[in-house]
């Protein structure tokens, strides 16, 4: 079974495009989606120095039918959004694939990861053509069937890679959790929850691993 890697480029037709390109600096991270008949509803957590703008420009928005804030912090916000042209997802839908989440968009582009079948696969590629979405593949690959290949996310291994190499996990500690954050362009509550969960994987699968209860 494959695994594949796309690069994206959103069409500019569409209300994320334009807003992730109003806004290059802030980062739309995609929780969870849900397609039904020509609308699309999203869970977006939205990153940002000034959320309320880019909030307030997502409402003016004639292609996005219902807004509603969930939660907001600081520089983060969590909406859900209802769209009269989900666009983007319509080949994702179309072909039945499964896409990694969250996915993050800036700047009108994102990156999608999915684990699927050939045909499915096959099939995927036609539909984002059919679409006129254009992508580029980074890879494609066999999954892997060792007991810790799938342990941690790409974003995970990512961000702990990052703390590990700023000295976050060293005693005394070199690098702060704001330090970490920083470096990665996320907010200090973000780094901390993948970080948190990543290393929760990793100590769940060495107990279960090396130090199995009798």
């Amino acid at each position: 079974m494959p695994q594949a890697r796309l690069a994206i480029t959103l069409p500019k037709e569409t209300w994320i495009h334009s807003l992730s390109t109003e806004y290059p600096d802030a980062t739309f991270r995609v929780v969870a989606t849900l397609g039904g008949n020509g609308t699309g509803v999203a869970l977006v957590e939205v990153v940002s120095g000034d959320p309320v703008a880019v909030i307030s420009a997502i409402e003016q928005r004639e292609d996005v039918t219902d807004l509603a804030l969930l939660w907001k912090r600081d520089d983060e916000a969590l909406l859900q959004i209802e769209t009269e042209d989900p666009l983007p997802l319509a080949p994702v839908w179309e072909a039945g694939v499964p896409l990694r989440t969250p996915f993050e968009i800036r700047d009108g582009r994102t990156t999608w990861e999915t684990t699927t079948t050939d045909d499915r696969l096959a099939a995927f590629g036609d539909a984002l053509a059919e679409f006129g979405v254009e992508f580029e593949v980074e890879y494609v690959r066999g999954v892997k069937s060792g007991p810790a290949d799938d342990l941690l996310t790409d974003r995970q291994l990512e961000v702990l890679r990052a703390a590990a190499k700023q000295g976050y996990y060293e005693t005394p500690r070199t690098a702060t959790l704001t330090e970490v954050a920083e470096s990665l362009d996320v907010s200090k509550a973000t780094a901390s929850d993948i970080l948190q969960r990543a290393e929760g994987a990793v100590i769940d699968w060495f107990l279960a691993e090396f130090a199995p209860r009798e």
